[in-house]
């Protein structure tokens, strides 16, 4: 399996090359275009099986019910990849690592990884983000997207990130919900509220712009059609 991202970083699409025998899974109405050749399969969880209940617990967690399984016949093919809202992407290549990922930011992986709930604390509920992120394990190739631009942020210790910036990180590290300022009302004033400090060693992979900003900057621009 072959990956490319193409139009980096602003409106990156991902282009993924199978041999035969192959196979991807993605997101429903995650694909742009794709090779004549190409098989799609949709399940609710892995290729050949059902999962119900998991793929119960990615609707929770922010995603869609139906998985789409890519594979080309006879010879080699290609898929393009895209998202809803313009950043970028980014791939990395889990060796049975544990991946915790951010609602929305999931978009394809290897057939090798599973895709599954990971339960993250009453205490996301309080950042403004879900209680329900993914978690992702397994071996093989994953697929990221970002909302703006995507860049790793390497704790060792502690360090704070704003909820709605996160795209994923390590398993290995801690996080706690905590003011951003010295006092309540310092953080409420400065706009910033509840974030999350993470402890240990990892990484954060961060996104430049907040989808939930975004949503409440531009809805007051938003009017209802007249009938």
């Amino acid at each position: 399996m072959d990956i490319e991202l193409t139009h980096r970083p602003g409106n990156t699409a991902a282009k993924v090359t199978l041999q035969a025998g192959e196979t991807i899974t993605a997101e429903a109405g995650a694909m742009i275009a794709m090779s004549g050749n190409m098989d799609i399969t949709t399940t609710t969880h892995k290729k050949n099986s059902g999962g119900l209940f998991k793929a119960a617990k990615r609707m929770l967690g922010g995603e869609s019910l139906f998985l789409n399984h890519f594979e080309p016949k006879g010879d080699s093919g290609t898929v393009f990849f895209g998202t809803d809202l313009a950043g970028d992407m980014m791939t990395m290549e889990l060796d049975n690592d544990n991946l915790i990922v951010q609602s929305g930011s999931y978009l394809a992986s290897d057939s090798g990884i599973d895709v599954d709930l990971g339960w993250q604390g009453f205490k996301s509920l309080f950042s403004g983000e879900g209680v329900l992120w993914l978690n992702l394990k397994g071996q093989g190739k994953v697929i990221l997207s970002s909302f703006g631009a995507i860049y790793p942020v390497e704790v060792d210790g502690e360090y704070i990130v704003d909820s709605g910036h996160i795209v994923a990180f390590d398993e290995t590290l801690d996080f706690s919900i905590t003011k951003a300022g010295k006092s309540w009302l310092h953080s409420w004033l400065g706009g910033e509220g509840l974030v999350c400090k993470f402890k240990g060693t990892g990484t954060v992979w961060c996104q430049s712009h907040n989808t939930s900003s975004f949503g409440n900057a531009l809805g007051p621009s938003l009017r209802a059609r007249k009938a």
